[in-house]
């Protein structure tokens, strides 16, 4: 799946649950790029996996819990999540995460399928 450019606009939404949607941007075995849309009061709900994470904030207020860190975050702001530790977030203010994965995500990719 990985492109030398990825358009926005041709990258189709998939709605997770209600209040959360995402957009898988691009990938390939060692690395995958994907956007996550919240609406107000959506929470990525506390989990874990094997993946090291970086997130920036593109848009929005989350509070953000990694580990037993707790922290307010807007735009602009990141955040880094190591392999296996608990992490989840609660939107206060409409907006969209930008989540870096490695290795990729498989588990996102077979539920595409």
């Amino acid at each position: 799946m990985a492109k030398v450019f990825i358009e926005n606009r041709e990258v189709p939404w998939e709605v997770i649950e209600p209040g959360l949607r995402r957009k898988i941007m691009t990938w390939d075995e060692r690395l995958m790029l994907v956007k996550v849309e919240f609406e107000k009061g959506a929470i990525g709900t506390p989990h874990k996996h094997s993946h090291t994470q970086i997130t920036h904030v593109e848009s929005g207020i989350f509070d953000v819990e990694i580990g037993n860190e707790r922290k307010i975050l807007t735009t602009g702001d990141a955040f880094y999540v190591p392999p296996n530790i608990v992490h989840g977030v609660v939107c206060h203010e409409a907006g969209t995460l930008v989540d870096i994965f490695s290795p990729m995500r498989e588990d996102f990719i077979k539920k595409q399928s």
